[in-house]
């Protein structure tokens, strides 16, 4: 389950997510979003992970870039219309799954706990006042950091003298200070779980044959998809190149050269294929 808004490591957050058992450990997955509201949500998913595996580390540059992370998580949410869209998709998700109450094949136990996990996550994220991360803002040593931190070099124990002699503190006390600048994101981080994770699980996985390398499928008008995955097999050494919109997908599998460029395989190939709508 989703933790709260206390918990204390954001990329803990993601690990204590259930994983879907149809995901293969021996398999590359690949996610491409067919809108901007979902790119923005896997880019702050990525943020996240990165942030998380970075603070459980003890070296201070792995500790700086934790940093570096955690405004790029700043940037990304400052977008005015990321909290409102994320409450909406919450809320619209709630309401579809109260509408399979009582239905067939449906464990009312079940979804009242993925219910109760959405509900949690909705006044979490509801209760954060401004923009994620607007908290940090008003730590006028943060903004310092912040501003300098974009230029090559700067900053040098020189440039900020404070910055270098904090990354010299024990790395317990590093961490602590990073995950006390982390709370005021964690219900961002709580709600991005569990949207993606309910929009992944909507999809089912299927084998699909790419015949020279190139891969097409019409979709249906009357429905929308949010997200496709695609997992290959690393040993083929291929490399999806996808492209899509509402009605279409097009997914031609590329294989790099001795000079590093993409060539589309003229053989033909398998990978596994899900549409999440």
């Amino acid at each position: 389950a989703p933790r709260c808004s206390t918990c204390s490591d954001p990329g803990a957050l993601y690990e204590t997510m259930p994983a879907n058992p149809l995901a293969s450990l021996t398999l590359i997955l690949y996610e491409y979003p067919f809108n901007e509201s979902i790119r923005t949500m896997l880019r702050l998913e990525h943020l996240f992970d990165r942030l998380g595996t970075l603070m459980g580390r003890d070296a201070a540059l792995d500790h700086h870039f934790a940093l570096v992370t955690l405004f790029e998580i700043m940037d990304v949410a400052s977008r005015a219309d990321l909290k409102s869209d994320l409450l909406k998709e919450l809320e619209r998700h709630k309401a579809q799954l109260q509408s399979y109450r009582g239905l067939p094949g449906v464990e009312d136990q079940r979804l009242d706990q993925i219910i109760q996990h959405i509900e949690g996550a909705f006044q979490r994220l509801n209760a954060l006042a401004g923009k994620a991360g607007a908290a940090l803002t008003s730590n006028e040593w943060l903004m310092s950091i912040r501003s300098r931190i974009s230029i090559p070099g700067g900053t040098c124990e020189f440039d900020l003298p404070a910055y270098f002699n904090w990354q010299q503190h024990a790395p317990a006390q590093r961490r602590k200070d990073l995950m006390n600048w982390a709370q005021s994101l964690m219900p961002l981080a709580e709600a991005l779980k569990v949207l993606l994770s309910l929009l992944r699980d909507a999809g089912a996985p299927h084998k699909v044959a790419a015949t020279a390398g190139q891969f097409q499928q019409s979709l249906p008008a009357n429905k929308v998809y949010h997200l496709l995955r695609v997992r290959l097999d690393p040993a083929l050494g291929l490399i999806p190149e996808i492209s899509g919109h509402r009605l279409m997908v097009s997914i031609r599998l590329m294989r790099q050269d001795d000079e590093g460029r993409l060539r589309q395989i003229s053989e033909d190939a398998a990978f596994e294929l899900t549409l999440c709508s």
